[in-house]
């Protein structure tokens, strides 16, 4: 089994979280030692230990050993804008060596490490830094979320090219029904699955508060 995998998606508020969260969940369920990752989040809020992110929370929370927050989230930023903006806003310069060695405690703990990246694949981390880099340095395959709205299909398959260009292994990709009023989404969903060169490893469906513990059947990881 791969020590884990990194997760981008076509686009930013598609669902990467939840698929992180819920592929954890997936992950536990068949036996094995998960713990999840999100390396620079914005948009966090001041609490008594410091900086905390939703997303980061919950896939801290979908862990399986708990790991500590500051090796879920090193980079935690207040303002909820483009991570080059965030960081430069809060002085902080965005680097890997945090990062990497973040990674390798909490892959030291786990069986596998799942890790959500930011926005789409192309969104920078840094003004010298973007997220290739990051997945080159952590070595991991990518896991691409579809968010299932007009436009997906585009999104989807100049993502997916994108990946490869980079030199970088795309696994499998996961659709999520973000958009409960989109017109034919059976139809575009299998039109994907035509299209995109990797396997599909499941489809979550919209729902308004989703529960990741309670999706985890629906993904099954190549």
């Amino acid at each position: 089994m791969t020590r884990g995998w990194f997760v981008t998606g076509t686009d930013t508020g598609i669902g990467k979280s939840l698929a992180s969260a819920t592929l954890l969940h997936t992950l536990r369920a068949g036996g094995k030692r998960a713990v999840g990752m999100k390396p620079l989040a914005s948009g966090c809020e001041s609490t008594p230990d410091g900086w905390r992110n939703e997303d980061a929370l919950a896939l801290q929370a979908a862990s399986d050993p708990r790991p500590a927050y500051d090796d879920v989230n090193p980079f935690a930023l207040p303002n909820p804008l483009a991570p080059e903006l965030a960081a430069a806003d809060a002085g902080i310069r965005v680097t890997l060596a945090p990062i990497v060695s973040a990674f390798r405690r909490l892959s030291s703990q786990a069986d596998a490490v799942v890790v959500e990246g930011v926005g789409g694949w192309a969104a920078p981390l840094s003004a010298d830094l973007d997220q290739v880099d990051l997945v080159r340095a952590l070595d991991l395959p990518v896991v691409m979320v579809v968010g299932l709205r007009l436009g997906c299909i585009n999104h989807a398959r100049l993502t997916a090219r994108a990946i490869e260009h980079d030199g970088l292994r795309l696994a499998g990709w996961i659709a999520n029904d973000i958009d409960p009023a989109m017109a034919r989404a059976d139809d575009n969903f299998e039109l994907l699955k035509q299209r995109l060169p990797v396997k599909c490893w499941g489809r979550l469906p919209f729902r308004e508060m989703p529960d990741p513990a309670q999706l985890w059947s629906l993904l099954q990881p190549a």
